[in-house]
């Protein structure tokens, strides 16, 4: 079990740095072509997909031991991940009503749909890990 929490551990810290990066190439290439609020929108659809991509690579060296374990491992994620985007957000002086926007969807903030996919992503890349074509080893 403990092996398994500290490579869950690393391969969150390799998920926040991959979805840093998308959030600076985000900044600096989306933001001025469509806006910042399509750019977010946009950008919620791109970061779930480096989540889910980034699960799939790690999910068969974290060894979760059942479903259980997938989900709590998603679960580890999502906590470490807001506590991580909102320390930041408030660090780089965005105001708490600017962060909690991008989880409002009458605002168009989509990210709470990005983070239901972060909790589940190692559920999803362990099935889809199995039903591959090399899913015996």
């Amino acid at each position: 079990m403990t092996v398994m929490v500290g490579r869950a551990l690393l391969a969150w810290l390799a998920l926040i740095a991959v979805e840093t990066v998308h959030g600076v190439l985000r900044n600096l290439f989306l933001v001025p072509t469509v806006g910042d609020l399509w750019s977010r929108q946009i950008g919620v659809v791109i970061g779930s997909a480096l989540v889910l991509a980034t699960a799939l690579v790690f999910i068969r060296w974290i060894r979760p031991t059942s479903v259980r374990a997938t989900l709590w491992i998603g679960a580890l994620w999502l906590v470490l991940t807001l506590v991580f985007e909102f320390s930041l957000g408030r660090a780089l002086g965005r105001s708490w009503d600017q962060l909690l926007a991008d989880y409002d969807l009458s605002r168009g903030g989509y990210l709470s749909f990005g983070m239901v996919l972060l909790a589940l992503a190692p559920w999803i890349a362990a099935k889809m890990r199995a039903a591959g074509p090399d899913s015996s080893g």
